[in-house]
């Protein structure tokens, strides 16, 4: 069984540019709106590769995850099928022998940046880098997925203050 294990934090700064050692380009799609059932999400990296991933929260902190490549046209045929979709930009960043992503969403995302480290058990500890602001781990507002279907933009004002304040 295919169990993912993240923390997820909102980024305050630009301080981790200066610790990029890979970057890569993300265009996703989810064919299912319900957060509360499996998510089916269609990914494109860099024009390259394509997966299509089942996915299923199991609490805050833990989610089934099954992951498979799938030819890049039939990515490029969902993706244009569905009506949810984001861009990123995803950066991975190496700290303490740890790897850590830094996703720099685009378009009606694009003032949001998300920090996220994959754990080996929900007990490890972690050494938080000072441009993490607020945890968002387990915030169901600010998933990949419920992004995809609502945009940071098409959030109140005051909704959006409170999603920046760290």
């Amino acid at each position: 069984m295919g169990i993912e294990i993240e923390r997820r934090f909102l980024v305050k700064n630009e301080d981790w540019k200066s610790q990029v050692i890979l970057s890569e380009g993300f265009d996703q799609a989810y064919l299912n709106s319900k957060e509360d059932e499996w998510l089916t999400r269609i990914r494109i990296i860099d024009n390259k590769k394509a997966y299509i991933t089942l996915k299923s929260s199991l609490n805050k902190l833990i989610n089934h995850e099954f992951e498979y490549s799938i030819p890049i046209k039939d990515a490029i045929e969902l993706i244009k099928l569905s009506k949810y979709r984001i861009s990123k930009t995803r950066y991975l960043v190496k700290i303490n022998k740890k790897n850590w992503v830094v996703d720099v969403f685009n378009e009606s995302n694009s003032s949001l940046k998300i920090a996220e480290i994959e754990l080996t058990s929900v007990s490890e500890e972690i050494q938080i880098p000072s441009w993490c602001g607020k945890e968002i781990t387990g915030i169901k507002s600010l998933s990949n997925a419920s992004l995809a279907i609502k945009p940071i933009s098409q959030l109140s004002v005051k909704d959006r203050m409170n999603v920046k304040k760290s």
